[in-house]
């Protein structure tokens, strides 16, 4: 295998690792940040400042501190409204810092507020979990998306569902929005803090829902098991989960356990009546196999019970341009082809190597055009089932090492990115110049090349190594309206500011969604195949991924959804796609599932 084929194949379990581990985010820096975080937390908030100051792509988006207390103290923080809290009140204003947000689908009516903390010194997070929230959200309906602080009486009265994410210990939350909880039988998903608010607000709570809150756990956690499938959950996070007593079963329906290190267990996640609780954030120190795949279930079963159960899979052939081996794409065409399975295909349309990496020095340019036979491929394999994307316009980035050797395929296009002295890749931020017409032309060169090719336009857009800027998302948004990744978000989007860049999460979905950007996302959740180990990326093999999509099926709306490189030939991809068939998926284009 040629070096720059090994380095591509680096890059893609680079972004395949940064994106199921939620991405990197700088943590607060202030003296009294964590005032409360015992010494362990503190220990972890140090190596992410440290990681992500550096640029690291691999730091995971991390937990909520340590709760002040093991024993919240029950209490009402908020004020009381003047207003009269009621169901069939509507709220006259909006509240500031109000976003809303389309359905993927038309078919998907629901609307549901996503509600999130937004005080303290790492109210950061809570932007940021409510953006994966609403993210999910979209695939069941309509959202909108504001601070808890600013909830109107009434409010829930516009929506068919609520969702509170309490990553904030002891957020003052208003008495409006705890009474109109209580008093509604919309369906309400709470996570994690501050249910002592609650309680604390319904002296009957727990003979009403059979059910209270206990205290924090902080036992070592490694599993969640939900619906008879076992779910990872990484032990570095020492956040805690909300343990519960259980006074009356027969109002109680316990939907996940956590299972402790020494085989115990306390509920994960239950419901009572219209309330679902979740004892932790679910985002937090993401994998391919994590719990966050049940949450994804979790949020249909509050918000559209009634989704049948459907398992569908998608393959994508990536990193395809002008320097493709016609007789690779051939091959795994020939092989879906004959086992039915359409598949989508990862174009770039420009071949650059401006250094002359592995060819003497001297440098290489060329096009789609240029390389009649690979285009003939291309058409080859349209005919037996294949739809050709936009993966970028040259997959890199002028004549630098962005962040290996500036050859198309292996470096980044729309995001700066360099390889420290540990070996780790560090994202740096948008590309110098970046701007909407920056990005649009690159786009506009890239569509001119595959008219030139005789190739019909493209009408879904994938970003290379799964990263661009804001102002790059909103250029494919206007441009494509459907991307084919996993998205790369900052916080500032919920809050009508800039992006912070400093602040990066990535979010893989187990479904089709609309994101904060307002594009339908096609999902890519089960990772490629990885032959080498590179790094602290681990080898890869079909197996992985059939074991990955056999987790997925707890998600009874789920798609797994994979990328295999044309050059790894035919029996890895044979592999994947009859175990993942064994399994009960059936694979359908990618464009059915939006």
């Amino acid at each position: 295998m040629r070096t720059s084929i090994l380095r591509r194949a680096f890059a893609a379990a680079l972004t395949a690792t940064m994106f199921a581990a939620g991405g990197a985010l700088v943590a607060p820096t202030g003296a009294n940040a964590a005032s409360t975080a015992d010494a362990t937390w503190l220990a972890q908030i140090t190596k992410w400042r440290k990681a992500v100051a550096d640029g690291d792509s691999d730091a995971p988006l991390p937990a909520p501190p340590k709760p002040a207390r093991t024993t919240p103290t029950q209490r009402v923080l908020g004020t009381t409204s003047t207003a009269t809290a009621t169901t069939t009140a509507t709220a006259t204003t909006a509240s500031p810092n109000t976003v809303t947000g389309r359905a993927v689908n038309a078919s998907a009516t629901a609307k549901t507020l996503v509600l999130y903390d937004e005080t303290g010194p790492y109210a950061w997070l809570g932007e940021i979990y409510a953006q994966q929230t609403a993210n999910l959200v979209s695939h069941h309906g309509a959202w909108t998306a504001h601070p808890v602080s600013g909830y109107r009486a009434g409010e829930l009265s516009g929506y068919s569902a609520i969702v509170y994410i309490g990553s904030t210990y002891d957020e003052p939350l208003p008495v409006s929005f705890l009474d109109d909880v209580l008093a509604t039988n919309l369906p309400v998903l709470w996570m994690y803090d501050n249910i002592w608010q609650l309680t604390a607000r319904k002296p009957d709570f727990q003979a009403t829902y059979g059910f209270t809150w206990k205290q924090f756990d902080f036992s070592t956690v490694g599993e969640v098991r939900y619906n008879g499938t076992s779910l990872t959950r990484d032990t570095i996070n020492g956040s805690g989960i909300m343990d519960h007593v259980i006074t009356d079963p027969s109002k109680v329906t316990v939907l996940g356990e956590a299972v402790r290190a020494d085989g115990t267990t306390l509920p994960w996640a239950l419901r009572s009546g219209n309330i679902t609780y979740v004892g932790e954030i679910p985002f937090a120190y993401v994998s391919h196999d994590d719990r966050y795949i049940a949450f994804a279930d979790v949020l249909t079963g509050v918000i559209a019970p009634s989704t049948p159960t459907r398992h569908r899979a998608l393959v994508r052939i990536e990193d395809v341009g002008p320097d493709a081996d016609p007789a690779e794409l051939r091959a795994v065409t020939d092989y879906l082809y004959s086992k039915r399975v359409p598949f989508t295909v990862a174009v770039y349309s420009r071949y650059r190597n401006p250094k002359g990496v592995e060819n003497g020095g001297v440098a290489e340019d060329y096009t789609l055009r240029q390389r009649p036979q690979v285009v003939n491929a291309l058409k080859y394999m349209q005919s037996r089932g294949g739809t050709l994307l936009m993966h970028g316009y040259t997959h890199q980035l002028g004549a630098e090492n962005n962040p290996y050797d500036g050859v198309s395929g292996n470096d980044f296009e729309f995001y700066r990115a360099h390889v420290d002295d540990a070996d780790r890749v560090i994202y740096d931020g948008p590309v110098v110049g970046d701007s909407a017409l920056w990005a649009g032309g690159r786009i506009m060169a890239s569509k001119l090349e595959f008219a030139l090719a005789g190739l019909a336009q493209p009408t879904i857009f994938e970003f290379p190594h799964y990263a661009g800027s804001a102002t790059d998302y909103d250029v494919v948004q206007s441009t494509f309206g459907v991307r084919y990744d996993r998205g790369l978000y900052f916080p500032g989007r919920l809050r009508g500011q800039a992006a912070d860049y400093s602040h990066l999460s990535g979010q893989f979905f187990p479904y089709a969604v609309r994101d904060v950007y307002g594009s339908a996302v096609i999902p890519e959740n089960i990772g490629n195949i990885e032959p080498v180990a590179y790094n602290t990326h681990p080898v890869r093999l079909p197996a992985d991924l059939v074991a990955s999509a056999k987790r997925n099926l707890v998600v009874r709306d789920g798609v797994a959804s994979f990328f295999y490189h044309p050059y790894l030939g035919t029996s890895f991809l044979k592999q994947s796609v009859e175990g993942i068939q064994g399994l009960g998926y059936t694979f359908v284009p990618a464009a059915s599932t939006i």
